[in-house]
């Protein structure tokens, strides 16, 4: 990624040409990670959901449950492909199917869009806003990290937006992932490039190294929450 997106669109378009790499370069476990506090996650999905439309009704594409799926289906008419929980059907994954895309799946369906990974085989699964790794549900002892390495770890992260105080971090593949300072007059530039996730105390080291006094949030991480708020409306 050379340029943060300046709108939730071009950030959209951003992910699908990341997941598009992705499976070109023999990936079929990703996910995609938008992460504001206020985002909706079905205007997100049937954007994103356009990648595969030459697929039509060989996409599936999963909920959390029955009622996320049925306000899909209401909200977004008549499509091609089907919409469903990932509970709702006794064989869910079919021969024919040629994709599938997990929306906001939450700790509480993670044995559940695990066994759905696993029957897809080579077939791309996308997990798009997931909330897998919450510890409280899945766990920090024994059951948790066989978890993480059986599953959570296999997953490759295509694209990661994040704004943070000071700047954001990203990822959008084959690029590494991106840490951005963001500047006094509103512009960001990157400060690190690292090949894994950068967190906690790397991140601060990282901006403390590159800045001497925090920055106000403004420009695209300003404008970006008053978009969001504008979608809750």
């Amino acid at each position: 990624m050379n340029e943060l997106p300046q709108s939730l669109e071009q950030a959209i378009a951003q992910a699908r040409a990341a997941t598009q790499a992705a499976i070109t370069a023999g990936y079929s476990r990703l996910q995609v990670e938008l992460l504001f506090p206020e985002l909706k996650p079905l205007p997100v999905a049937q954007q994103y959901i356009s990648l595969f439309a030459d697929l039509g009704e060989h996409l599936k594409v999963f909920f959390a449950d029955a009622g996320s799926a049925a306000l899909a289906r209401r909200e977004w008419g008549d499509v091609p492909f089907t919409l469903r929980g990932v509970n709702e059907l006794l064989e869910p994954i079919q021969a024919e199917d040629q994709a599938f895309v997990v929306v906001a799946p939450t700790p509480v369906e993670v044995g559940q869009v695990e066994k759905l990974c696993e029957q897809a085989g080579d077939r791309p699964f996308i997990l798009l806003n997931p909330k897998l790794q919450d510890v409280s549900i899945v766990g920090i002892g024994y059951a948790g990290r066989q978890l993480r390495e059986r599953f959570l770890n296999t997953i490759e992260t295509c694209y990661y937006l994040r704004p943070l105080e000071a700047g954001a971090l990203t990822r959008a593949y084959p690029a590494p992932w991106q840490v951005w300072l963001e500047k006094p007059a509103g512009e960001y530039q990157v400060i690190a490039e690292e090949l894994s996730k950068p967190a906690g105390d790397r991140l601060d080291q990282l901006f403390a190294q590159a800045s001497d006094s925090p920055k106000s949030r403004t420009g695209f991480l300003a404008d970006m929450q008053r978009f969001l708020r504008a979608l809750t409306q």
